[in-house]
């Protein structure tokens, strides 16, 4: 048995094709994300991969979409999204396959 801590992953990406991450794999990264009322991320999108989004907790904009506790949020390659935390919002972001570099700020 292993036990790690969210904390000591880069961003809170604990799965994936990158280092520090529990299980090192190329087919997808899973990542348990926290953000605080008023956080953003840019609008970007990925070139290849797909990514999954589950909210949690909290109320959050991805796109022009609110979303809420319970909310999955499929964001195909290439479609362009950028993320606002309404409230206090936690959760789990997966994304397949796993390619780091694949993430375009745009």
């Amino acid at each position: 048995m292993e036990i790690h801590n969210i904390d000591d992953m880069f961003g809170g990406w604990f799965i994936g094709n990158f280092k520090p991450s529990i299980y090192v794999t190329d087919n997808f990264e899973v990542g348990y994300k926290r953000y605080s009322t008023g956080d953003r991320e840019p609008n970007h999108f990925q070139n290849i991969a797909t990514e999954i989004t589950l909210i949690i907790s909290g109320t959050a904009r991805i796109g022009n979409q609110i979303v809420n506790p319970g909310s999955l949020v499929i964001i195909p390659p290439k479609e362009k999204a950028d993320f606002e935390a309404i409230t206090d919002v936690s959760l789990i972001a997966i994304k397949f396959p796993s390619i780091p570099s694949d993430k375009v700020i745009s």
